[in-house]
């Protein structure tokens, strides 16, 4: 008979698909995210020797996604990994919003543990779910004893959480790591590493955990992207009426932006707000040009910028 090991796994759940129901399984494409508990879940896997100890923070689809879920995890997280009998977390998150997630638990947590994102493309009563053996996947990897920081492993890869992208709507593996891959696999319940992450390309001032928590409201920043006919009006809009503390902007290419959209930014510049312009490019990011008028994100995705944006205006006191 195994020993029991002393060190305990943490998982916590925010629901997703990979919680989710359908009603029918005829239809399994037609379902509601967010139906299993946590304990029904973890049924499904072999936690091997560890205690294991669950939390049901929310049972939302990750479109739905807000401050206060964001604030509430990263209290949990940071909770349980102050424990020394903790080994690390398995946090279970929808797909749509899990690269916005993982961004912010990796700027914001410490890295000696790992905290490991995993989600489902298919609902658990799918006769082909894929949920199951992807939270096998991420219990396994912190498990493993090799792993630390913010990680998303979905479809047996391994994916650091400032690198990773949803970049397709229906493939089982939705994630990317762009051009540099993901960091590792899964295979038979073992983690096999193939590369460190990158440094995260984040700005030096970002704030403790404390002083996230203890911000209310957080500053508001919004997402644009620039298009073919874009105009300024609905920026010119919330100016007047609860204007935001901060813009990110999805420009074409290298971050250029329609010359309507790009007079009203420099309008919400002017009058206090912070402007920061990325791509709508996949890959890339976007770099210096000769006439900016706007700062950038780097190889920031857009809504990663925002993330990052919103934790400086914290830091710098610039929110509401």
């Amino acid at each position: 008979m195994n020993e029991k090991n002393s060190q305990k796994i943490v998982i916590l759940a925010t629901g997703g698909t990979i919680a989710g129901l359908a009603q029918d399984t005829r239809a399994p494409e037609n379902y509601q995210s967010g139906q299993l508990g946590v304990v029904e879940l973890m049924n499904s896997v072999d936690t091997a020797t560890y205690e294991v100890v669950t939390e049901q923070l929310s049972q939302i689809d990750s479109k739905d996604m807000d401050d206060h879920l964001w604030r509430t995890l990263a209290k949990r997280c940071a909770h349980w990994l102050a424990q020394d009998c903790v080994q690390g977390l398995v946090v279970t998150h929808g797909t749509d919003t899990l690269e916005e997630t993982a961004f912010f638990l990796n700027v914001v947590l410490p890295d000696d543990k790992p905290v490991v994102l995993t989600c489902a493309m298919r609902a658990a009563n799918h006769p082909e779910s894929d949920g199951a053996q992807n939270l096998q996947d991420a219990f396994d990897v912190v498990a493993s004893g090799s792993a630390a920081g913010v990680l998303v492993v979905c479809a047996g890869q391994v994916h650091s959480g400032h690198e990773v992208q949803k970049t397709h709507s229906q493939r089982l593996n939705p994630f990317t790591s762009g051009e540099t891959g993901p960091i590792g696999w899964v295979r038979d319940g073992i983690f096999e590493r193939l590369r460190e992450p990158s440094k995260p390309g984040v700005r030096d001032r970002l704030p403790s955990l404390d002083k996230v928590l203890a911000c209310e409201p957080w500053p508001q920043v919004e997402l644009l992207m620039s298009h073919a006919g874009t105009r300024g009006s609905l920026v010119d809009a919330m100016l007047t009426n609860n204007p935001p503390d901060g813009w990110v902007v999805a420009g074409t290419g290298n971050g250029t932006l329609h010359h309507s959209l790009q007079l009203a930014l420099e309008r919400a510049q002017a009058s206090g707000a912070v402007v920061v312009r990325t791509s709508r490019c996949a890959q890339g990011g976007v770099q210096s040009r000769a006439d900016d008028v706007f700062r950038h994100a780097g190889l920031m995705t857009a809504v990663q910028a925002r993330v990052s944006l919103m934790l400086e205006l914290i830091e710098t006191k610039k929110g509401r």
